[in-house]
């Protein structure tokens, strides 16, 4: 660290930064608030997606109790072919949005299945695009607590050191220059006092 100067140039430097930092910091920290309120909302919709694919999982498990008999092989009948993510920009933060998602189904006879496979597909098909809208959901979370927690620290770095240390920096200036003004003005009174003394004298030894 740089060792700080005691001048006038220098205490205009440090109240120029002070005002910089003072400046900044509300919107730092209206940003700082904005990213925790979206990250909250993160936090919720990846909740909410989860819990959809789980409630998606359980109803097929209880519409379609038969798909516990191993005899039925009805792997692959769906299969992502597509997906779509876009960046969407939230508070200056680029974030995955699942723009589009297109699922293939796989050719199977309606005559030689029974019934229930075309309920099975739909499920499946739902559950899948639910998986995915939770791992963006996901993605979407953890880029926001990366990007809070980034900006709570600078929020912190301005409120306890820089700003403080601004402060104190200012502070011993003022202090080294005011000692130092009346330093001077006590010796220029001193040199005064001792040229009217030596002008005294002086003037006795003409006389």
């Amino acid at each position: 660290m740089a060792k700080l100067k005691l001048s006038k140039h220098a205490l205009h430097e440090q109240q120029e930064q002070l005002k910089l930092y003072q400046r900044l910091l509300p919107s730092l920290d209206l940003k700082r608030r904005q990213l925790t309120m979206e990250e909250k909302k993160a936090q919720e919709d990846y909740a909410a997606a989860q819990s959809a694919v789980d409630a998606l999982e359980t109803r097929i498990g209880e519409e379609l109790p038969m798909l516990a008999d191993k005899e039925f092989r009805l792997g692959g009948l769906v299969r992502f072919n597509r997906y779509k993510v876009v960046e969407q920009n939230v508070v200056g933060v680029k974030l995955p949005f699942l723009d589009s998602i297109d699922c293939t189904i796989a050719d199977y006879s309606r005559l030689a299945t029974p019934p229930w496979v075309d309920t099975l597909v739909q499920r499946l098909k739902d559950a899948a695009e639910q998986r995915m809208r939770a791992e963006i959901a996901g993605e979407r979370q953890r880029i926001l607590q990366i990007q809070v927690r980034r900006i709570t620290q600078r929020v912190n770095l301005f409120e306890k050191i820089l700003i403080p240390t601004a402060k104190q920096n200012i502070q011993k200036i003022r202090i080294f220059l005011g000692d130092a003004e009346r330093a001077s003005v006590v010796t220029s009174k001193l040199a005064k006092k001792k040229q009217l003394q030596q002008r005294q004298a002086e003037s006795e030894e003409v006389l």
